[in-house]
């Protein structure tokens, strides 16, 4: 017992996030719904996980508090150093800015400036952020970076959506449905740049779909149901995305 409470120490102490007791309630009127219920969960730095489950199971309310955009009814999330749950909305704010990277079903880019501008513009608030080049290099978009919007295909669109998410070399990208919006061969050109980044840049990345084809590039797999975790699964074996089909 004494060596499994030293391993669970251990590794608490190295994981980027710490959940114990995650639980989350919203209220309308007199009716509540219980997105999360009492979720315990570790993320080591570096890995590269897949939150799966069906629409209404957590997925989403869990990514949220993780990223600091949702804050718990009760129980304790920290990041690194940082106690989540107690955070003001100032202290979330500059979590978000200094230490995340978001990336969404819908890309949500400015149609009026181009690749590299659209690229550019997370730069004003970060304090160290990479060359608008390299992160536009890095996901295969550098003979496109004069283009608008418009002038993109959906997968074209979400690669800027992640060149904009990592230009401030976040610690922690995470993807909810990124490739829900797209055609099984664009998704998987897209989930080629995400492992990319993953690998070269390692970066932790948590990735939320309803999709089960995609757990197979996971290192871990996080199944949830009704707000709770329902089975974690690891990946001896991780298959590239260009394997997946679905």
């Amino acid at each position: 017992m004494a060596t499994d409470a030293l391993d669970a120490d251990r590794s608490r102490a190295q994981a980027v996030f710490s959940a114990r007791g995650l639980t989350k309630v919203y209220r309308t009127g007199e009716v509540e719904v219980h997105a999360l219920r009492g979720v315990d969960l570790d993320i080591a730095r570096g890995e590269f996980i897949v939150l799966l489950g069906p629409s209404g199971s957590g997925k989403s309310t869990l990514l949220n508090i993780l990223g600091g955009l949702d804050t718990p009814s009760a129980g304790a999330v920290r990041f690194a150093e940082h106690d989540l749950s107690a955070a003001s909305e100032a202290e979330l704010t500059t979590y978000r800015r200094e230490h995340v990277g978001f990336v969404f079903q819908f890309y949500n880019l400015i149609p009026s400036l181009t690749v590299r501008e659209n690229v550019a513009l997370v730069t004003d608030i970060a304090t160290d952020p990479m060359p608008v080049d390299e992160a536009v290099a890095r996901v295969g978009l550098a003979p496109r970076q004069d283009h608008f919007p418009a002038q993109l295909s959906g997968g074209e669109q979400q690669r800027v959506a992640i060149a904009r998410a990592i230009v401030k070399r976040p610690e922690v990208l995470l993807c909810d449905e990124p490739t829900g919006a797209l055609d099984q061969v664009t998704g998987r050109l897209v989930l080629e740049v995400i492992e990319r980044i993953h690998r070269e840049l390692g970066t932790t990345v948590v990735v939320i779909t309803h999709n089960a084809a995609i757990a197979g590039m996971a290192d871990r797999v996080i199944h949830l149901g009704d707000g709770r975790i329902v089975r974690v699964d690891t990946n001896a074996h991780k298959v590239s995305p260009t394997e997946l089909s679905w």
